[in-house]
């Protein structure tokens, strides 16, 4: 006779599953802001020494403008409890973290901090992907 510890339910939504949500909302709007940011006026980041990618800043304000608002899309649909929306977050997360990576030179402190919080969305999401069916 085996015995098993009971998994408590909260919805359709685990503690991880909301926290990641949250850290994409946040993460978006902040992309948001920095693309704006970065378009509006192009003199607002300066770049730290000399790096093997090189952007034009106009192109990275629209690159981070969009990608940043896909990625809030995704952490309204994982609120909503849509397996695609935890997928795509996924690899949106993913994809902001090579974005970041290359945005090192622009703001490299805020780039680790992304980073690091990309990668814990990432494995907040990996952990416990279990359907909401019964």
């Amino acid at each position: 006779m085996s015995q098993s510890t009971p998994v408590a339910k909260t919805g359709h939504m685990g503690g991880g599953t909301v926290f990641a949500a949250v850290l994409l909302l946040v993460t978006g709007v902040l992309a948001i802001f920095q693309g704006i940011a970065a378009i509006a006026k192009d003199d607002v980041y300066a770049r730290v020494g000399d790096y093997v990618f090189k952007f034009d800043l106009t192109a990275w304000g629209w690159i981070h403008l969009i990608v940043g608002i896909v990625v809030v899309l995704a952490g309204v649909g994982l609120f909503a409890g849509s397996e695609l929306a935890r997928g795509a977050a996924i690899g949106l997360a993913s994809l902001s973290v090579i974005l970041n990576f290359v945005w090192l030179p622009y703001q490299p402190w805020w780039s680790v901090i992304i980073i690091a919080i990309d990668v814990f969305i990432i494995w907040s999401l990996c952990t416990r992907w279990e359907g909401t069916t019964d």
